[in-house]
């Protein structure tokens, strides 16, 4: 070999290497799948030590340690004792609350690890101990051949060796991230500034509104939710996130507003009925000129006969109509408690310091200003718009409206009504509502029956008007909360979290200022029943840095929403007026905890929808796709062909010899063998049959080669992973003369019993798959062909057959200089990848990729007669061989996996059909009535309802990729005609 071709490998070895160097920088939790660690809900068996709080669920867990085991079966017994806590260890990485950082997975222009980054002590422990098993960790990334090359290059050398497995960041690497009390002090728990100030972050949900004023959710299943805009319209919002372009409602010809900035008439809420998939009426609050005298206006509508996403414009019929003397202080929340009645929340009149009456109307109950009012509205079609419930406080009090719920309010802004614990349903029914302030304070207040509020003898715990404050009959019922105008002018009330998604903020309310865009929070104290106050702040640094997020809003808070499954949102806008597209919708986001995988997975209802639907796009820039702070990947110039050539000259065999290794006994499994040939093989001397199957066993090869598939009925567990033959068989090593020397000294090993098997094993597994030789070929218009480098190469090399179905050579010619190309350690960054994750995109223009390849998925998968198989292709497994029937199986995330039969007719069988080139299904087979697939195989879709005209099942309605809750039992097939 030239000096010239080894300052090349060396070269070649150092892109490798800095293609595989960790970031460095600040990390946070953060899992593989780019989302945050959680607590699983049931505790792990291998893994343990991340039971509590993690990366993994026990069906992962349990993936591992199968792995593990498999691992471990090419151990004797020292060797396992040796070895079987570094491989452990390593393995377990990617439970690890800090996966995403150990695996270099946080930035999405740096290419991802295939190990977890190790400290330097623990590197070389590991490489003294065990480095002939890094081979083993690496066979199911992608070519054996490829890695294989790469491991006998660096085994040998203790600096190569971890300058691979080494993550230079010495606070971040494994073992250290564990140990460090500072930086696991407050892991799983919601991120606070040095301030006290709980980090959170954002996910844009919907953009382009006018002022949007309300959004609520029907609560029939459909996870619909319905967004109000100040100018009168109603827009229905799909569960994907995309907006039937028919409005819901408009109101635009009738509500009274103006494109002031400010101005608080307009439509301002809208409550759906409890039961509304079955009673189908909407309450609606908004403001009306009648004779050139404003009012409040409380209307109801029914749901269209023919539309379910559309009222019916010709029924309105209002509920109750309240005179305004001034043109602010409207109020404008509607609710129905989970007593089944109607909440109308109505402000003081307007003007400065209720000046209207003795008292002001607040105190006056025999006006409805500056009220919480409480109707029913069951029942109503043939008589009154509403009644009295007979528990109202005031019923029977002389003068008193017996609408009245509660009084002395100024304007309340935005209620709502607490869903309870999920778990003890302690909370449940309480009702908060923020009450907008006059000079001083804003405050927050639990809405009881009957309630005097004070205003406005108080504002807030102060006393506004003195008179009235001395009064000792006032009785009024402080707020849980006040802050001056330091903090902000104009409360918007807000929400208790009781979602699922992000158990951290359990119990927390959140609400926000208008006129400062502070989001704030408030706990209760179980014992005392204080509420604590802590600011919310958007993250910074790494803390947002998951797909999706931005840490950034607009600053005029408008109003709070949850949808049906209990996520919390905010509604705000960067002009408030009632004409300027400048509203967003926000989806509040703990980064520090998730709920686990698979809780908080709900299914909407099908909705039917006539006109069209116009898809999400986000327009802020997600945390992720900042600016990078991170070196652009190393690029590989090709030095371009010169018109000259040479003649490749014939090789003579390289054989690496490795240090010497003890003699005992070792139980290995057969390898399966190339098919024999009439070509000769010249092997130096003539070898004992051990000493074939050790030849055998050494090669490695940088030739192309095919993978023996495997049968169909016993797939294997991963499509890279070599075929294994049942048979085993006693071999007994022998000592082999070294004719050859390397060109280094082998570095010095302890023998400790486990090198002759799992060197064996290792490279056993790469001789199963069938080496063979090809004419050079042509690639890119050069040909191929194999340069000399210092790995081992084929010592033996049968012809194939003509059915043989070749792998790209792993080296490729130059016409004068042997330069090998870098090694894909990273992978394709498509739209295809975040399906491997469990995502399905749901639309074209979705901005919010990771650009990341996942771990595991090489050359070898997915690929077929030289191409790669489309995400969603679908086959027929059958027992009896049978074309036209079968299990279906499908090819996600890089694999084979099966469907379940939940929900799958023949319109998704006539997909599967379709695809394959059938015309017709001619039956649908459940419960594995046409063959239970291998254990080993994955369940990849369930819940499948096709309409019968998508292309692939993908694009059916389903459940995410990888979840589900069936059996291979279940496992469907069709038959096509």
């Amino acid at each position: 070999m030239t000096p010239q071709t080894c300052n090349l490998q060396h070269g070649f070895l150092l892109v490798v290497l800095l293609l595989l160097q960790a970031w460095r920088g600040c990390c946070h939790p953060q899992c593989l799948d780019y989302k945050p660690p959680f607590g699983p809900r049931q505790p792990l068996v291998f893994c343990k030590e991340y039971s509590k709080f993690g990366c993994c669920d026990l069906e992962k867990d349990e993936e591992i340690s199968v792995r593990f085991y498999s691992i471990m079966e090419n151990f004797d017994h020292s060797g396992y004792v040796s070895c079987g806590k570094y491989m452990r260890n390593i393995l377990c990485q990617e439970c690890s609350p800090y996966a995403a950082h150990l695996y270099d997975a946080e930035d999405a222009n740096t290419p991802m690890r295939m190990l977890p980054g190790l400290c330097g002590d623990y590197c070389s422990d590991y490489w003294h101990q065990c480095r002939y098993t890094l081979s083993l960790l690496l066979e199911n990334m992608g070519s054996p051949q490829q890695f294989a090359n790469l491991t006998a290059t660096i085994e040998e050398d203790r600096r190569r060796f971890c300058d691979f497995l080494e993550l230079k960041d010495k606070q971040y690497c494994y073992p250290n991230v564990l140990t460090n009390a500072e930086l696991n002090a407050n892991l799983g728990f919601v991120r606070e500034d040095p301030q006290g100030c709980l980090e959170l972050c954002l996910e844009e949900v919907a953009n382009g509104l006018r002022n949007p004023v309300a959004m609520i959710h029907a609560d029939d299943g459909t996870h619909r939710f319905f967004v109000a805009e100040q100018l009168g319209y109603v827009w229905v919002y799909l569960a994907n996130g995309s907006r039937i372009d028919r409005p819901f409602l408009n109101l635009t010809r009738a509500v009274l507003t103006s494109p002031w900035a400010g101005d608080e008439r307009g439509f301002l809420c809208m409550a759906l009925h409890p039961r509304f998939a079955i009673v189908r009426k909407a309450y609606v609050y908004y403001s009306v000129s009648v004779k050139k005298e404003e009012r409040i206006r409380i209307s109801e509508f029914t749901l269209s006969t023919h539309d379910d996403n559309q009222l019916d414009h010709s029924s309105e019929r209002t509920i109750l109509e309240v005179v305004e003397p001034a043109s602010n202080h409207n109020g404008g929340q509607l609710l129905f408690g989970h007593d089944g009645y109607l909440y109308i929340f109505i402000g003081d009149g307007g003007r400065a310091g209720d000046p209207f009456g003795k008292f002001g109307n607040s105190q006056n109950k025999s006006v409805l200003l500056g009220k919480v009012l409480r109707v029913d509205v069951e029942n109503n079609d043939d008589g009154a718009p509403y009644s009295i419930p007979s528990d109202n406080p005031f019923l029977g009090e002389r003068e008193a409206r017996p609408e009245i719920y509660a009084y002395g309010v100024r304007n309340m802004w935005r209620c709502s009504i607490d869903r309870g614990d999920p778990v003890t349903g302690r909370g449940r029914g309480r009702m908060f509502c923020g009450d907008v302030g006059q000079n001083k304070y804003e405050e927050v207040d639990l809405i009881v029956k009957g309630g005097n509020y004070g205003w406005r003898a108080k504002e807030g715990f102060s006393c506004y008007d003195r008179k009235l404050c001395q009064n000792s009959s006032l009785d009024d019922i402080l707020p849980i909360f006040a802050y001056p105008h330091k903090l902000g002018k104009s409360v918007t009330g807000g929400y208790i979290y009781r979602g699922c998604q992000m158990p951290n903020l359990n119990g927390l309310y959140i609400f926000g200022d208008f006129m400062s865009g502070r989001l704030m929070s408030l706990k209760e104290n179980g014992t005392t029943g204080e509420w604590q106050y802590n600011e919310i702040c958007m993250g910074r640094d790494q803390t947002c840095r998951f797909p999706k997020l931005i840490n950034s809003y607009y600053k005029y808070i408008i109003s709070f929403a949850e949808d049906e499954a209990g996520e919390l949102y905010f509604l705000a806008t960067g002009v408030p007026s009632a004409t300027a597209r400048a509203g967003v919708i926000y989806k509040i986001v703990d980064p520090s905890r998730r709920a686990p995988p698979g809780k908080c997975s709900v299914k909407p209802s099908p909705v039917k929808i006539k006109g069209k639907l116009i898809h999400f796009h986000p327009k802020e820039e997600f945390v992720i796709n900042k600016k990078p702070t991170t070196t652009p990947v190393p690029t590989t110039t090709t030095r371009k062909p010169t018109t000259t050539t040479k003649t490749p000259q014939k090789r003579k065999p390289i054989i690496i010899i490795k240090p010497p290794m003890p003699t005992r006994k070792t139980i290995r499994k057969k390898p399966t063998l190339p098919p024999p040939t009439t070509r000769k093989t010249t092997v130096r001397g003539t070898p004992t049959p051990a000493a074939t199957t050790r030849e055998t066993a050494l090669q490695t090869t940088r030739k192309t080669t095919r993978k023996t598939p495997p049968p169909k009925t016993t797939p294997s567990i991963k499509a890279t992973t070599a075929l294994k033959t049942t048979p085993a068989t006693t071999i007994k090593p022998t000592t082999v003369p070294t004719t050859v020397q390397m060109a280094t000294t082998p570095a010095p090993t302890t023998p400790s019993g486990y090198r002759t098997t799992v060197m064996t094993a290792a490279f056993s597994r790469i001789a199963q798959t069938p080496i063979v030789t090809t004419p050079p070929t042509r690639r890119h218009g050069r040909p191929l062909q194999y340069p000399t480098c210092t790995t081992s190469q084929p010592l033996t090399s049968p012809r194939p057959s003509p059915s043989t179905t070749l792998r790209t050579p792993y080296w490729s010619q130059k016409p004068t200089v042997f330069k090998p190309p870098p090694i894909n350690t990273t992978l394709l960054k498509s739209q295809e990848e975040k399906l491997w994750l469990g995502e399905k995109l749901e639309i074209a223009g979705e901005g919010n990729q990771v650009f990341k390849r996942p771990r595991g998925r090489g050359r070898g998968r997915g690929h077929k007669r030289g191409r790669r198989l489309r995400v969603g292709s679908v086959r027929l497994v059958s027992a009896d061989g049978l074309s036209d029937r079968g299990r279906v199986e499908i090819f996600i995330r890089g694999e084979w996996g099966t469907v379940c039969d939940d929900l799958f007719t023949a319109k998704a069988g006539a997909v599967v059909c379709r695809q394959l080139g059938f015309t017709t299904v001619l039956a649908v087979m459940k419960r594995a009535a046409l063959g239970e697939a291998d254990k080993g195989v994955r369940i990849l879709l369930d819940d499948v309802e096709c309409e019968g005209g998508e292309r692939s099942l993908l694009e059916c309605k389903r459940s995410r990729v990888g979840k589900h809750n069936c059996s291979h039992g279940e496992d469907v097939g069709v038959i096509c005609g």
